[in-house]
């Protein structure tokens, strides 16, 4: 067997075995296992024991639990309710991400961090994690209730502005940015009139004729979302959002709930694989001061989330007991935070210091938040049976 076949089964052998060995651990100890696949990540990860050296294969094709996730967000959205959220959110994402931005900016700048890197760190620190969010609020409430609906007009919102500023980061001028962002728009608009136009006089005739088989739907609505993905990538806007447009395209279809109960095992897997590479990526042993800086900024962070969304929320009318649980679930940082960092430091705009505060502020975040939902509200991965539902 080459080389890095093996290497690559090995690794692929080790991130598994080790996060059911912590997942069970984690159960035991009546914790999310979600924490389980990023504590994995920075036990064997290049910067605990280097069992997988190479975090950023298994973060690529990780990212792909990340494209089905968008999918199937996507699957589950009519369109014209899709408008209507946009313009009920868009008010409360805009203002909230305004406020968290201020907030990180004044704390950056209190510790000492470069202009550039404060800047840099605020618009990463200001969105929610839409794998977190839609990941431990249960099905039934994501679909079929109102916190499903705010909540994923928010995380969409603000995946929308994250992809703005990762382009804001790649242009020269204001004039450079303004003809690309139009552009942009451009471009979405035709990938959703292409998408829409393939479904409706090819993909539905051949679902229709081929219905009673199974694996042949299976792999045409697999095929259909990666299709749009690398469209999507190809034609300079991202893979999500290709994926979420090719899952918009089919949810005006009746099997879109069907297919999405196919994929989602599917979809699953990559997630641990991409939760397993945020932690991987994470150097939180080395002791420098803006790690600490940072875990200390991520749990300061939760409370002006929580406060922020809640206030919100109230001046948009929503029902108290929602405010206070929405906030909840959307008081982390964003997978969107690491990579506007990657993006950022690959153009030489951020520095080390700047990538350490990110960092550390996101994954603190996310260990906070999610063991706080997990614990208080109902889940899919709760072990309270009160508060397991999907």
């Amino acid at each position: 067997m080459p080389t890095d076949i093996a290497l690559v089964i090995f690794e692929l052998c080790t991130i598994v075995i080790s996060s059911a060995i912590l997942g069970t651990v984690f159960l035991y100890a009546r914790q999310p296992i979600i924490l389980a696949y990023i504590a994995a990540g920075m036990i064997i990860g290049p910067y605990g024991v280097g069992w997988v050296k190479n975090s950023e294969n298994i973060s690529q094709i990780g990212h792909l639990g990340v494209i089905l996730l968008l999918f199937l967000l996507g699957l589950n959205l009519q369109p014209r309710k899709l408008v209507s959220l946009f313009k009920e959110s868009a008010l409360v994402t805009l203002g909230t991400c305004g406020f968290f931005f201020i907030c990180t900016l004044i704390f950056a700048l209190t510790i000492q961090l470069a202009l550039m890197d404060a800047l840099i760190a605020a618009a990463a620190l200001m969105f929610s994690s839409t794998v977190i969010g839609l990941k431990l609020i249960p099905t039934t409430t994501l679909h079929h209730q109102r916190m499903g609906e705010v909540m994923t007009s928010v995380l969409l919102v603000q995946d929308i502005l994250a992809i703005t500023v990762i382009l804001l980061l790649s242009m020269d001028s204001e004039q450079t940015l303004l003809a690309a962002f139009v552009l942009l728009i451009a471009k979405a608009i035709l990938l959703c009139l292409l998408a829409f136009m393939g479904v409706k006089y090819v993909i539905l005739a051949l679902f229709r004729k081929f219905d009673v088989i199974q694996e042949y739907s299976f792999i045409t609505t697999l095929a259909w979302c990666l299709l749009w993905a690398e469209i999507g990538h190809q034609i300079g806007l991202s893979y999500e959002s290709g994926a979420f447009i090719a899952g918009l395209s089919i949810a005006v279809s009746k099997v879109s709930q069907a297919i999405a109960q196919h994929l989602k095992p599917l979809r699953e897997f990559f997630l641990i694989l991409f939760f397993f590479a945020i932690g991987a990526k994470m150097q939180l042993f080395t002791g420098h001061i803006y790690t600490l800086y940072g875990l200390g900024f991520g749990a300061l962070l939760i409370v002006l989330k929580q406060w922020g969304f809640k206030q919100a929320l109230g001046i948009a009318n929503e029902k108290p007991t929602m405010r206070k649980e929405l906030s909840a679930r959307l008081s982390q940082a964003s997978e969107f935070s690491l990579l506007l960092a990657y993006s950022a430091i690959n153009n030489g705009l951020l520095s080390a210091n700047g990538m350490m505060f990110i960092q550390s502020t996101t994954l603190c975040t996310f260990v906070i938040s999610t063991y706080w939902v997990v614990k208080h509200y109902p889940t899919p991965i709760s072990l309270a049976n009160k508060l397991r539902q999907d």
